[in-house]
């Protein structure tokens, strides 16, 4: 969906660029290349987006404008309907909000509306992705029993980030689309403040 937007907008000046959360590259290979991006495709394997953005679910977009501005934070939505019997989202009012801010620079956001509606970490979630970093680290030096105490910890600390709680399942060997999986959604879906609006956003310009 993102490369065929960005040969429909990209003479327009947009450019997505899609960052896989995974442990290793050799996992988001075979979707990267089934999509044959022109795009940047990234792969961030320490979670470096997740904390530089405190994005606690995924997929996620942002908005970013030319001079580098958020102007649609953080926000759950899909480029396709493939899982919407799941979540519960169609793609289509996304996309043409997208299509909107691209085209016309309808619905980006003023920089006070943008603060209010960003999720902010806590310091139990900064001391959640410590203990994963700290899992992660120990997981590749083979120390498996005492990275599990710091993945729990972790999870423990940020019970609302599926991103530190889902994203370590793979890495623990355990199926993120599995059992786990689904008693964790029994939880509640983590959401964004940004969901609180609907997608058309506000009818500021893009600068």
């Amino acid at each position: 969906m993102w490369q065929a937007l960005y040969e429909e907008l990209g003479s327009q000046g947009f450019v997505p660029i899609t960052v896989a959360l995974d442990k290793d590259p050799e996992d988001a290979r075979p979707y990267i290349e089934r999509a044959h991006p022109t795009h940047p495709s990234l792969i961030d394997t320490e979670h470096v987006v997740a904390e530089l953005y405190h994005l606690v679910n995924v997929p996620t977009m942002i908005w970013i404008d030319e001079q580098g501005r958020i102007v649609r934070p953080h926000d759950s939505q899909f480029g396709t309907d493939t899982f919407t019997a799941f979540h519960g989202k169609h793609s289509a009012p996304y996309l043409a909000a997208l299509r909107a801010w691209v085209r016309e620079g309808k619905g980006a956001l003023d920089p006070a509306t943008v603060r209010s509606h960003q999720l902010l970490p806590t310091p139990e979630t900064q001391l959640a992705r410590a203990h994963r970093a700290l899992a992660w680290w120990l997981h590749r030096h083979g120390r498996t029993e005492a990275a599990e105490r710091h993945f729990v910890r972790a999870g423990e600390l940020a019970p609302k980030d599926w991103t530190i709680r889902r994203g370590s399942m793979p890495i623990r060997g355990i199926n993120p689309m599995g059992p786990e999986f689904f008693e964790l959604a029994k939880e509640g879906v983590p959401v964004y403040p940004m969901e609180e609006l609907p997608v058309e956003g506000s009818a500021s310009r893009r600068s």
